[in-house]
């Protein structure tokens, strides 16, 4: 039987592939203790920040829903502009996390405070039901009706409300993994039993319709709540909520991902695989597998994150990667260390751990600004732009509650076990209690200012321990020297890619691994002419200046994680000048300083000609930086040098007159401007995402200073007997048909805006198309307050 048509059946019934059990556990977060280091710090900052949130804030759409009084107002931003509540699962999350890392009481008496008041509100509800989504009764009703309204973005005219209920689901889930409440336990079956009843009068057919939405992880935590209770209908509605369209081209070794949302997909996957662990699913495994293989080796940049623009970029162009301010989301790359933590388990290749210390010294530990707290949603490729940084009280993106999260659970992948195994991943300092063993063990380090670590047995009780170090992928391994209690040790590297030392330890047992690094260079994944640099696992930048970072500290703004501020030029870009081969030769130590290089042949030499300072980019913060570099010989860099200046100049003179813009086919464009539609959808050609539509779609866009002339729509004419009618503020501008001769290259359309419009400071512009036709695909909207020199 074919694999497409066999995973049609796979929601009524669950099949042994093969084998996927667990090869290795995870030991819980109290059994690692963080000592001294980057990441203790980060973990403390990120706790100071969770604990000066207001929890009645975070719990009112929640108790606005329920229909109960609430005690405070909602936060602003994404948490009352239709996202309501999604930081709230995020926060429990955390909390649990926190808890359990650090046994804070305060922490503690937080978590039990929120779960106390979500039992309030199920309960007032009286069917299970509970969300922050704004008036979900309606819709939820309407879903179980099968009456459903599915768009990327959208369901049912509210913004992704399963994904937003993901967050409660795995909130609650978290409280009783990791601060064992079986309190949140209960609410979290109630709601998963609710969510069975909603959907138990769908079709399979409608429910993949539905997941058209964005919809989280719901197959990972209704597979968990499977895990928890053995309950197989819970096993089932994980499989009902896989989205086919994702999971059978994945099936096939197909990668099918350029364009598409990218953190929309991420978790999904990770469901896919936590269902293949559940009822040994080769297949499912594998798809999982293939799907993190095409993310990390062929559309991930050097600090491991990815995506341009929340989606994901063509593998043969990371062009947009270079030029785009919204370079790789941190979601993107906390979900990929999910999935890299479920794979690893099922197959512990020392691989999964390479990339997984990769992204997180340079992606997860450099979004969170170390000294004032607040975490990055964006952290752009583009040479010399910069990061914004959250506030507690006015960022409520996604990639805050991601945050928040990510530096409470450091301690997740430093160790792991199985049997008389003792994996050392990570070379964090840390406290393991291995108490099943009764084993305490000390990893002490100055990593990654020295390539080494010290491992010591401060309870051993003569344990008879195979202990598995891991060789990494950026240190030689035959320069890798091992001993114990001073003595050297000839060991080698198996094939999952660890040392074995495997012998009766005794307390005060002392092993150390020096494992030296190495400078290497790296191109972008597409080849073209723009490198960056590591020593050992760490990602080196170049501080570029603090001048002009307009909105560093988000305010709440729609848009506010965007880093709007003045983009440098890409060719005042400091240029690697001399061939491909030769990159790495440009670097050299700077004496006195860990971890400081300096770069040195920079074009113009007039300009950068004592080179630039890299150091750890993970440590620069509230600056713009410099990690990919480009480079050319001297025949290139002279037309390179043109090429960009005119492009930029075009673009340049285009913004000066922008009064607003937005990217459609983008979720958070779309959403920052309220897009309302009816019968549109979206895709992705020539690099570009578009939206077209067989019926209408409006934004509201900005006028601020009153002045605005004219409407700029870019758009492709690809297709014939296609119509636009435009309305702005209900005035019909402008009606025109296309016959799709003009081809691929994109097209721009000037429309002047009505003299009884221009001076009102919302213009809401809606695109509709003829009554048998449909609209051409725009890319892209601006108001301009003049003419525009070429159109």
């Amino acid at each position: 039987m074919n694999r497409r048509v066999l995973i049609l059946f796979l929601g009524f019934a669950s099949f042994a592939f093969g084998q996927t059990e667990k090869k290795i556990n995870y030991f819980p977060l109290n059994r690692v203790h963080l000592s001294d280091s980057d990441f203790r710090k980060a973990m403390q900052t990120d706790k100071k920040y969770i604990l000066s949130m207001n929890a009645d804030r975070l719990l009112a759409p929640y108790l606005k829903e329920a229909g109960l009084k609430f005690k405070k107002e909602n936060y602003p931003n994404w948490e009352n502009t239709g996202l309501d509540g999604h930081i709230g699962g995020h926060y429990i999350s955390a909390l649990a996390l926190m808890y359990a890392s650090t046994d804070d009481r305060e922490v503690k008496q937080r978590l039990d405070y929120m779960i106390d008041e979500l039992e309030r509100c199920q309960d007032f509800s009286g069917n299970g039901y509970l969300s922050g989504v704004p008036n979900g009764k309606k819709i939820w009703k309407e879903i179980a009706g099968g009456n459903i309204r599915a768009a990327t973005f959208g369901l049912n005219d509210r913004w992704v409300p399963l994904y937003n209920i993901h967050k409660t689901y795995s909130g609650l889930r978290d409280a009783y993994w990791y601060a064992d409440s079986e309190k949140a336990k209960k609410i979290l079956i109630k709601l998963t039993d609710w969510m069975v009843d909603e959907v138990s009068g769908l079709s399979d057919a409608q429910i993949q319709e539905m997941l058209r939405s964005e919809h989280g992880g719901l197959n990972e935590v209704f597979a968990d709540v499977y895990d928890i209770t053995k309950n197989p209908k819970y096993l089932k509605l994980a499989h009902r909520f896989s989205h086919l369209a994702i999971l059978n081209p994945l099936l096939n070794d197909e990668d099918k991902l350029t364009g598409i949302h990218a953190n929309t997909q991420i978790p999904k996957v990770i469901g896919f695989k936590r269902i293949a662990d559940l009822e040994n699913n080769k297949e499912w495994s594998n798809a999982a597998d293939f799907f993190w293989t095409n993310v990390t080796q062929k559309r991930s940049v050097i600090i491991g994150g990815n995506s341009v623009s929340e989606h994901f970029n063509p593998i043969n162009d990371f062009g947009g990667m270079i030029k785009s301010v919204e370079g790789p989301e941190t979601c993107n790359t906390y979900n990929m260390l999910k999935l890299s933590r479920e794979l690893y388990a099922t197959n512990p290749k020392s691989s999964y751990i390479d990339y997984y210390e990769r992204a997180l010294y340079n992606h997860i530990l450099s979004t969170q600004n170390p000294e004032k707290g607040g975490f990055v949603y964006f952290t752009p490729m583009r040479p010399g732009h910069y990061r914004v940084y959250s506030q507690p009280e006015t960022s409520f993106w996604c990639c805050v509650g991601s945050g928040m999260e990510n530096q409470a659970k450091y301690g997740e992948m430093i160790y792991a076990y199985s049997d008389e195994d003792l994996y050392v991943n990570l070379f964090i300092p840390s406290i393991l209690k291995w108490s099943e063993k009764k084993v305490v063990l000390r990893q002490e380090n100055n990593f990654p200012e020295s390539a080494s670590t010290k491992l010591i047995f401060d309870v051993a009780s003569k344990s008879n321990i195979n202990l598995k170090l891991r060789a990494p992928q950026w240190s030689d391994a035959s320069q890798i020297t091992i001993s114990v209690n001073g003595k050297n040790i000839n060991v080698a590297v198996d094939a999952e890619g660890y040392f074995n030392i495997k012998r009766e330890w005794k307390k005060s047992d002392v092993i150390e691994m020096k494992m030296p690094m190495h400078l290497s260079a790296e191109q972008l994944p597409d080849n073209s002419d723009y490198f960056a640099f590591k020593y050992g696992p760490i990602v080196l930048a170049a501080k570029y200046g603090k001048e002009n970072q307009d909105g560093l500290l988000a305010d709440d703004s729609r848009g506010g994680h965007i880093a709007h501020g003045p983009q440098i030029p890409l060719n005042e870009i400091p240029t690697i000048l001399g061939s491909s081969a030769s990159v790495l030769s440009h670097l050299e130590n700077v004496n006195g300083k860990d971890l400081t290089f300096r770069l040195k042949g920079l074009y113009p030499p007039n300009k950068f000609g004592n080179g630039l300072e890299l150091v750890p980019f993970y440590k620069i913060q509230e600056e713009r930086y410099i990690i990919y570099f480009p480079q050319a010989d001297q025949d290139k860099i002279v037309m390179i040098q043109k090429q960009k200046a005119e492009e930029e100049e075009d673009l340049k003179k285009l913004n000066s007159i922008t009064s607003d813009k937005i990217q459609l086919g983008e979720q958070q464009p779309e959403s920052d401007h309220f897009i309302d539609s009816k019968d549109s959808n979206t895709g992705y050609i020539e690099d570009r995402h578009f939206r077209e539509a067989k019926g209408w779609f409006s934004y509201q866009m900005r006028n601020k200073n009153k002045n605005a002339k004219y409407v700029y729509v870019l758009y492709f004419d690809v297709n014939n007997n296609r119509m636009l009618n435009v309305e702005i503020n209900g005035v019909k501008v402008i009606s025109k048909d296309f016959d799709g001769t003009l081809g691929s290259s994109p097209q721009s359309l000037l429309i002047p805006i009505p003299e009884s419009e221009n001076r009102k400071e919302v213009l809401t512009i809606k695109f509709k198309s003829g009554e048998k036709s449909l609209t051409p695909k725009i890319i892209e909207v601006r108001v301009l307050n003049q003419m525009p020199d070429k159109n």
